[in-house]
């Protein structure tokens, strides 16, 4: 049986390095169309992008999306969603899929694996999902985040320091072996009460020294879920190179 689960895709106007992005056009269609259709492919019983400008609600409105307009003094996309489904009274069990606004080349099946998993763990508030680290760069970049991960599945920690640490394949504090690091990938799974439960909690410290949000439900006890994927999916946009390559993509499609 299939697992209902919806999906909501946060989405500001005002990202520092590429204001708009958004609405920035990646092979003839705007940034935001292209997760919305990725959403909608992955088998969703809704969709829903969640904004406070109006020019994304515009925009989105325009090529069919719901569009739920949020308070602009939201912190986080985790803050956005949780208004949305408070608005929309989603019940405390449904599932809620956060998939970042500025993910056009997410494959479909992720945001289902990751409903399907969170279903088939009910000790879990939330579900995300990891892959096996590359390259020895990847692995002592700080902006890939590292997911810890138990033997039955749920997350021991996250971190953007090199972990597991390769104790017997190191020298000169330098690691020589990547090969049981995961790379976290930033989708997540809630349940609504567990969703609303975690955006009412202020601040941890962890999360606050890594500057990791998903660290604050484990300070509080709150399971989570990590599904493995095989591989990670094409990076999210982030900056001017990442939309080169994401426009790349996106016209041979």
């Amino acid at each position: 049986m299939v697992t209902p689960f919806h999906v909501i895709i946060p989405a500001r106007y005002g990202a520092s390095r590429l204001p708009g992005k958004p609405l920035l056009d990646v092979a003839g269609r705007p940034l935001i169309q292209w997760v919305w259709e990725c959403a909608r492919a992955s088998g969703a019983a809704s969709v829903i992008v969640a904004t406070d400008d109006t020019r994304i609600c515009s925009v989105a409105a325009g090529f069919g999306a719901d569009v739920a307009m949020t308070s602009a003094e939201h912190v986080s996309g985790t803050d956005r969603i949780a208004e949305v489904v408070r608005a929309r009274g989603l019940a405390p069990e449904s599932i809620v899929i956060n998939l970042q606004g500025d993910e056009p080349l997410m494959p479909p099946a992720v945001p289902a694996r990751v409903a399907a998993a969170l279903a088939e763990h009910p000790e879990c508030g939330i579900a995300t999902a990891a892959a096996p680290i590359t390259s020895l760069a990847e692995f002592l970049d700080p902006s890939c985040v590292k997911a810890l991960r138990g033997v039955g599945g749920e997350a021991l920690y996250f971190s953007r320091a090199c972990v597991p640490w390769p104790r017997d394949a190191a020298s000169a504090g330098r690691p020589g072996d990547f090969s049981h690091a995961l790379r976290h990938i930033g989708i997540y799974g809630y349940r609504v009460k567990s969703l609303l439960e975690f955006a009412g909690w202020p601040p941890t410290t962890l999360e606050t020294v890594e500057k990791l949000e998903q660290l604050r439900a484990l300070e509080h006890g709150m399971r989570i879920h990590v599904v493995a994927l095989q591989e990670a999916p094409p990076a999210g946009v982030d900056t001017p190179a990442d939309l080169e390559r994401a426009r790349a993509r996106l016209r041979v499609r």
